[in-house]
């Protein structure tokens, strides 16, 4: 016979469900020394997992249903205040734990919006319930503080299919060790190569490479990696024959062989001498300089010639360029005599191979007039402290802290805390004369630095010691310039990611992609695809005293760099180990150049447009001048701007784009880009008519000129009968077909 009860008794037993779930835990724990909750260490972890304090619950900036956490308790001891003694202390009953909203409305005993977050069964249950019971303790200064978080296995090799269950404890400040995985929050790096259920830490692997899972507890993160090979069978003795030149080939090489990936072929001569020039330099080898390495049969002629492009001027061209985007200089920012000092400081820095953690030095610490001092420009370009903070860590450390300026960093160990320690030691950096406005002024500006004067952190009232980030704070009555301590801080080879920053910038500069990408986010949950090759290239350059050109020659000296864009069985599938070169469009400013260089025809230059949308004569570019000669990213041009140039708005890589577009098909096709200077009469196709009589002689030099390669046979048939066919009155057309079916090649488009 079944019991049934009366509906009204099914309610009361259903309200006294949770006090009776308490009742039971507790009895069966009699036997056992009352368990010890930290507000800090146990509390807010139960809370974090539940999500309970992310953005989308109580966690966000308003809160929700009048209830407000600090985001992923960045904030215990406001936590603590709201919880317990927000609403007349509502939220929680000493007497009667179990009647705690703390604990009903999450239970969905009581109505509740966010709906059922915890189970009353649980253990995170019993430990908010006894929490409660023990008189619900805040935290205190006494409190066991997290001191490391260790994954386990922190490495591991499995197949695809295969499951692994990750397990994280953490170490405390008092000896103790707790397994906190049940309270960890999990999420892979690269989905591609496993999943991971973000509640228990169980990983899945799915696909082939390298992975990495991250798991968060605490706001601290620690990471697992995960290798999973290639299905391809590839002998030993492939990677043992593999012509290397020195450790950044031993590196490249023991993961490929890990990972059961071929490495690809040298390139020939003639991919290889195109390619060195635009990643080097930034123009095309001439037809003559590549006839004469193909035909150089010295064994390090590749060496010779790196060390004539390390030393060319167009060298400084480029590289000038290049860190501008970093430095953002940029008309829409800084008056026209400003962006010319600012340039000219980088520039001569960069012909004068000054080492890169002197420069940072210097611009971080500079001081004086914007025209005769063009390192102060950078303090032109952000005005106030939080700006100053923002752009040095991301330009020189390749950390983005923006986060943490209304909160802990969601992703990341840095907080609010020291969010604003950093952005004090620029509290006191000053400026008089131009007040800012790009349309108008002389832009003559005088930077100093005040004896006094602070940055106050909106959250709680006063200011934070200046410190560098997880570095000693400097003492607040200190008069000197803080940012000299910030300079000796951060150019410091000890400091983890100044060197490892430029180091995976230079090296994506040469292959189209970093170590880690985006090549300008080190956070430690976007991991290196190769870090042993990252950390020897870091203390390679720090060896070297901070030598650009002598990383630069490392890397185009390997034989990583010389392999073929050829992409073979088994590699093809990879995207980021460095088994191949890996094609990608010729940036814009590169482009314009060797169509510039091709035809004979020049851009021009004159105008610079504004940042509300109106433009301004310049007479800075002669004719003649070259894109990677600009001083300033605000020059009007709409093939740049259309080919993705770096408009220098924010410091970060996303702003220039090198992905391929139909608008730019369309223009090369139909626009004047190209067409345009094809049919100019002083141009490189009236040279050729006058001076190659031959249809062969003349589509030679068309491939050498445009491909850095002569045709092969199909192709110069093809084109001798074309140019042979054409009456007197189409040659010229004919001619111009040529060089436009060139020009708008795949080949002559992109890096390979």
């Amino acid at each position: 016979m079944t019991l049934r009860l009366p509906s009204s008794n099914m309610r009361k037993l259903s309200c006294l469900l949770p006090w009776l779930t308490l009742l039971v835990l507790s009895n069966g724990l009699r036997s056992a020394e009352p368990s010890e909750w930290s507000f800090r260490n146990h509390v807010l972890p139960v809370l974090s997992k539940a999500g309970c304090n992310t953005g989308g619950c109580h966690g966000a900036l308003a809160g929700k249903g009048g209830f407000r956490l600090s985001l992923n308790a960045y904030d215990p001891a406001a936590d603590w205040y709201h919880i317990t003694r927000e609403t007349k202390g509502r939220r929680i009953d000493l007497s009667q734990p179990a009647a705690s909203l703390l604990l009903t409305k999450p239970t969905a005993s009581t109505r509740h919006k966010g709906g059922k977050r915890l189970d009353p069964r649980s253990e995170d249950y019993r430990i908010l319930a006894e929490w409660i019971a023990s008189g619900a303790p805040g935290p205190s200064a006494q409190d066991a503080t997290l001191s490391q978080l260790e994954v386990i296995p922190a490495r591991s090799s499995v197949t695809k299919g295969a499951t692994l269950q990750l397990q994280v404890k953490a170490h405390y400040s008092d000896g103790s060790v707790e397994d906190v995985t049940k309270w960890a929050k999990f999420a892979s790096a690269d989905e591609t190569v496993a999943k991971v259920d973000p509640a228990n830490g169980q990983v899945e692997i799915i696909g082939h490479g390298e992975g990495a899972v991250t798991a968060w507890f605490s706001s601290q993160i620690v990471m697992a990696r995960v290798i999973s090979p290639f299905p391809a069978d590839i002998p030993a003795e492939v990677f043992a024959k593999e012509k290397r030149s020195h450790f950044v080939d031993d590196l490249v090489l023991s993961q490929l062989e890990q990972l059961h990936l071929r490495p690809s072929p040298p390139a020939s001569d003639g991919d290889w001498i195109r390619r060195v020039y635009l990643d080097t330099i930034g123009v095309l080898p001439t037809p003559s300089e590549t006839i004469a390495f193909q035909q150089d049969t010295r064994p390090d002629k590749d060496e010779r010639l790196i060390d004539q492009l390390l030393a060319r001027e167009e060298f400084v061209d480029y590289w000038t360029y290049r860190w501008a985007d970093l430095f953002l200089v940029n008309g829409r920012l800084l008056r026209p005599e400003a962006v010319k000092s600012y340039y000219q400081w980088l520039r001569e820095r960069i012909r004068d191979n000054v080492p890169w953690d002197e420069l940072v030095q210097e611009v971080l610490t500079a001081k004086g007039g914007s025209i005769e001092e063009g390192a102060t420009n950078f303090y032109a370009v952000h005005q106030d402290p939080e700006t100053m903070a923002e752009n040095v860590s991301q330009a020189f450390l390749s950390l983005s802290i923006n986060c943490a300026k209304c909160h802990n960093h969601p992703l990341e160990k840095w907080t609010n805390d020291q969010y604003y320690a950093f952005a004090n030691l620029f509290a006191r950096v000053r400026a008089k004369g131009w007040g800012g406005d790009a349309r108008n002024g002389d832009g003559i500006r005088t930077l100093y630095v005040e004896p006094v004067g602070d940055l106050i952190q909106p959250g709680k009232g006063k200011p934070q010691p200046p410190a560098p980030l997880d570095a000693q704070p400097i003492p607040a009555d200190d008069t000197g310039d803080r940012r000299e301590v910030l300079a000796q801080w951060l150019t410091s080879p000890k400091n983890p990611y100044f060197t490892r920053s430029i180091a995976n910038r230079v090296w994506a500069a040469f292959f189209g992609a970093g170590i880690v990408n985006p090549v300008d986010d080190l956070r430690v949950s976007n991991p290196a695809s190769n870090e042993p090759l990252l950390q020897a290239l870091s203390a390679y350059l720090a060896n070297q005293d901070y030598d650009l050109k002598a990383l630069m020659r490392l890397i185009l000296t390997s034989q990583t760099y010389r392999r073929s864009s050829e992409a073979l069985p088994e590699n093809q599938k990879e995207t980021k180990y460095f088994s191949r070169y890996y094609p990608r469009r010729i940036m814009a400013e590169v482009l314009h150049d060797a169509i510039a260089t091709v035809t004979q025809v020049p851009g021009r230059f004159d105008k610079i447009a504004l940042q509300d949308g109106s433009t301004e004569k310049t007479d800075y570019y002669p004719t003649g001048t070259r894109a990677l000669q600009l001083y300033d990213s605000a020059v009007s041009s709409y093939f740049l701007k259309t080919f993705g140039r770096n408009e220098r708005a924010i410091t970060c890589e996303c702003e220039r784009s090198s992905q391929p577009s139909m608008i730019q098909v369309l223009h090369l096709a139909n626009g004047d880009a190209l067409n345009d200077k094809l049919s100019q009469k002083m141009g490189q196709v009236t040279d050729l008519l006058k001076t190659h009589s031959t249809p062969a002689d003349l589509v030679r030099q068309a491939y050498l000129m445009c491909l850095s390669r002569p045709p092969t046979e199909d192709e110069m048939a093809g084109f001798v009968d074309l140019l042979a066919a054409a009456p007197p009155t189409e040659k010229r057309a004919a001619v111009e077909d040529l060089f436009w079916a060139l020009m708008t090649s795949r080949e002559f488009l992109f890096q390979h």
